[in-house]
């Protein structure tokens, strides 16, 4: 498995079991995620006849109700933080650039130069709707992983600047 970590905090907040499509030229990745239902009970079925045994149907175990968690912001412990306003989100988004620019090399730079402008006047179009996020770390200079609901979408779809990741095999 790879698991795709921040280049600059080496958080955790993606993996290879999740399909990208990239927009922009690959300056961003799109990334469907899913509200499942972490914890609640599991019926165990051990084979045995309960009645012949004098014992009770399949055994459960935990909780009845489990919570409803969107799988990859459970899986990569990330965290939201507030929505950033129009002037929040610019004054992040130069500052995430420059940084990021500076950790890149040759064509990755200029390939990413190159297209997010582009992505994130994507972006500030969603602004209003997008949720925000960022690795277990809550780094200051690390990425920020949006998240939105497309049209009639009862999943979240993640977005991510795809030259911020590094694959790790794991």
């Amino acid at each position: 498995m790879i698991v795709y970590e921040d280049i600059i905090s080496g958080d955790e907040l993606l993996s290879d079991s999740y399909r990208c499509d990239e927009l922009f030229n690959g300056c961003l990745w799109e990334v469907e995620g899913k509200w499942v239902v972490k914890g609640g009970h599991i019926e165990v079925d051990i084979g045995a006849n309960p009645s012949a045994e004098g014992g009770e149907d399949d055994e459960v175990v935990g909780d009845e109700e489990g919570i409803k968690v969107v799988d990859i912001v459970d899986n990569f412990r990330l965290q939201e933080q507030p929505a950033y306003d129009k002037k929040q989100f610019i004054a992040w988004v130069k500052r995430y650039i420059k940084n990021l620019t500076a950790k890149l090399e040759g064509h990755k730079a200029d390939e990413f130069k190159k297209n997010v402008e582009a992505a994130t006047k994507f972006l500030m179009s969603k602004l209003n709707d997008l949720q925000f996020f960022v690795g277990e770390s809550m780094h200051d200079d690390g990425a920020t992983v949006m998240a939105y609901y497309k049209d009639g979408a009862t999943d979240p779809t993640f977005l991510y600047f795809a030259h911020g990741l590094k694959g790790v095999k794991h």
